[in-house]
């Protein structure tokens, strides 16, 4: 079996990281600005769903408390094996980032009126469940048909050439 087999797996093995959600709607809902990469304080029930790949971030942001950066609305389903000692669903959860990167996050909310919502949540190569966060501003209608328009024709472009060639 040759090293350059197995596509995405192969390269998940050679970086280390096993990605658990991804949003992949905020990339077209949302003009990403700067990205940040954020601990999460996790209860163990937490821990080991994530690690069975259950998680929601669908609907989830994330915003300042008292000069702490939680995310809310994400929903990581409660472990079966864990009986009463289970976590509650949609708690708000800390992210935990340096504190130049809670400054700069802060300063883009309150002065530029951005957002923060969550990318993917992902183990890094040392096992830690580490969430991408971006400050984002949301896009216009018209933003988001041109978003359209060029995935189609850049999909339609892949089609004639491999037709063709």
């Amino acid at each position: 079996m040759s090293s350059k087999s197995g596509g995405a797996k192969a390269a998940r093995k050679q970086t280390g990281i096993k990605v658990v959600a991804d949003n992949r709607r905020a990339r077209f809902e949302y003009e990403i600005i700067q990205t940040f990469e954020a601990g999460l304080a996790l209860q163990g029930s937490e821990v080991k769903s994530l690690r069975e790949g259950r998680t929601n971030l669908a609907e989830a942001y994330a915003t300042m408390k008292k000069g702490e950066l939680f995310l809310l609305n994400s929903n990581i389903p409660e472990y079966r094996e864990a009986n009463r000692f289970n976590h509650d669903p949609k708690r708000p959860r800390k992210l935990l980032l340096h504190s130049k990167e809670i400054q700069k996050l802060s300063v883009g909310i309150t002065r530029e009126g951005l957002t923060i919502i969550p990318l993917k949540i992902f183990f890094n190569p040392r096992g830690r469940a580490k969430i991408d966060i971006a400050l984002a501003k949301g896009k216009k209608l018209h933003d988001k048909r041109d978003a359209i328009k060029d995935r189609d024709w850049n999909r339609e472009k892949s089609r004639l050439m491999r037709d063709k060639g």
